[in-house]
């Protein structure tokens, strides 16, 4: 969770890399081809295929702004793929003059020998990147498309822009904390369906209380998803808080935005509160480390099997007083 510094890049220089990644990929990915993923389509009506297997009902116009096709070059693909016996058209309206678009079975065959020859590219350039690079390559590939797409002559819907942290509910975050925690507890300590229902569960009901005094969230977010999260659960009447669902993405390792979250929480509860804890499971030493660089000290420590495998649980308790001396 620590801060890393690394030498500054100059933009021209970044700007040249990207082109040439860009290039590289484009050639090596088979777009300089006539045909493409095995098939014998134009790689625009390969992509149509997909994005119409993934929204049946689309309709022309906006599968052209999601291929950033003109008009006439989406209507020359969707006859190509209508004579083919791939595409069908189902008018809606009562004027009749727009439609839906479906995949046939045939093209719902196409489709899966698509995703088959897709799935089996990346699958082959996977097995030559170091597994622990590849979470950090997701986010990184993530990022530039939605830059991209972002740009100047985006028909494509701008996602949300700011990046970095906020504080309070945000659509979506439930099932993203969840889900983060439910993959890192299951891959580390073999917890499973109940114990990320019991973090959905009671997540949503601390966010459906807030705003609340002596309660708070923050979320890291990236590309309108949240990578990371933590909350302060006080009780003002008691003067105590308990820190809870702090979890990082593996992909955010080395960034220090754990610290950054830390921090915002602990200037939170200084204002307001006399104590703070919180649980976690002994073996996360790199969390361990955070929490004792903020003042926090382990109190507490028993072995228990709740969570459906036998995991020892810790206590750490944090005075503000303490803090201060610290």
């Amino acid at each position: 969770m620590d801060i890393v510094d690394t030498p500054p890049h100059s933009p021209d220089a970044t700007i040249l890399e990207l082109r040439q990644f860009s290039r590289k990929l484009v050639r090596a990915l088979g777009f300089m081809r006539a045909t493409l993923a095995d098939t014998e389509l134009a790689p625009s009506a390969v992509h149509a295929i997909l994005e119409i297997g993934a929204a049946p009902g689309i309709n022309a116009r906006d599968l052209g702004h999601v291929l950033r096709l003109d008009k006439s070059n989406t209507s020359r693909q969707l006859a190509r793929l209508e004579a083919g016996g791939f595409l069908k058209r189902q008018a809606t309206g009562d004027d009749g003059r727009s439609s839906a678009l479906y995949l046939t079975d045939a093209g719902q065959v196409l489709r899966e020998k698509i995703d088959r020859f897709a799935t089996a590219q990346v699958a082959d350039a996977l097995r030559r990147i170091v597994p622990a690079d590849q979470p950090m390559l997701v986010r990184a590939l993530g990022l530039y498309a939605n830059a991209l797409a972002q740009g100047t002559g985006s028909h494509a819907p701008v996602e949300e822009a700011a990046t970095g942290i906020k504080e309070g509910y945000q659509p979506g975050c439930i099932g993203d904390i969840a889900s983060l925690h439910g993959r890192f507890y299951s891959g580390h300590w073999g917890f499973g369906v109940f114990f990320e229902k019991k973090v959905a569960t009671e997540l949503a009901d601390f966010a459906e209380a807030l705003p609340a005094d002596g309660k708070s969230l923050w979320l890291y977010r990236e590309g309108g998803r949240a990578l990371a999260s933590l909350a302060m659960d006080g009780d003002p009447a008691t003067g105590v808080a308990h820190l809870r669902w702090f979890i990082v993405d593996d992909a955010l390792r080395g960034t220090g935005v754990g610290r950054q979250l830390m921090a915002r929480a602990m200037q939170f509860v200084d204002e307001r509160f006399e104590e703070t804890y919180l649980w976690t499971f002994k073996g996360l030493d790199a969390a361990r480390h955070l929490y004792e660089s903020f003042g926090f000290r382990l109190t507490q420590e028993s072995e228990g099997a709740q969570w459906g495998t036998r995991v020892v649980e810790q206590r750490f308790d944090r005075r503000r007083a303490d803090a201060r001396q610290h």
